[in-house]
């Protein structure tokens, strides 16, 4: 049985997680106005995986017989200096993200349910890959920098991503 306590912050991730999926549609929005498609649809792509998140905790909630509430969606970053800006917001994001998770496995050991701790398991380690290719499309943008061919080609890698 969940803790009334980790129940309530599974809830708070799932509108975590789905503020996360409307700051990564913002993401793309800036990039769709700057003609960075591939950058666009990578950041459309975020922003489904992190809706499958909160989906995913949302079932976990309701197989254990928990009600699921939603709490309104709070407002994104839309001003950037440069391209560069967004991708930094996105590892500042996924590393907030990180520490909200940590916080919920850790309440879940201390209240020895095992359950959610084992559940959290599968965010931990997705959590580990999104700061790492947060940082990975920060350190490609660095080398391609802020225009010419270079930045082309790294838009048009951006746009192979798949789901």
């Amino acid at each position: 049985m969940i803790k009334k306590e980790i129940a309530k912050m599974l809830n708070d991730q799932i509108n975590l997680e789905l503020h996360s999926g409307y700051l990564y549609l913002e993401f793309a929005n800036y990039y769709e106005e700057k003609s960075l498609s591939g950058f666009a649809h990578w950041f459309n792509a975020q922003a489904v995986e992190e809706y499958e998140h909160a989906m995913k905790i949302r079932e976990f909630l309701n197989d254990c017989g928990v009600r699921v509430t939603f709490s309104p969606i709070g407002d994104t970053i839309k001003e950037f200096d440069d391209i560069k800006g967004p991708l930094h917001e996105a590892l500042k994001h996924e590393q907030f993200v990180t520490k909200s998770i940590y916080k919920i496995y850790e309440k879940a050991l201390e209240l020895n349910d095992h359950l959610t701790a084992n559940f959290l398991q599968w965010f931990i380690e997705e959590q580990g890959e999104e700061e790492t290719t947060a940082q990975l499309n920060i350190d490609k943008a660095k080398l391609v920098g802020t225009g010419g061919p270079a930045l082309y080609m790294l838009d048009k890698e951006m746009g192979r991503r798949e789901g």
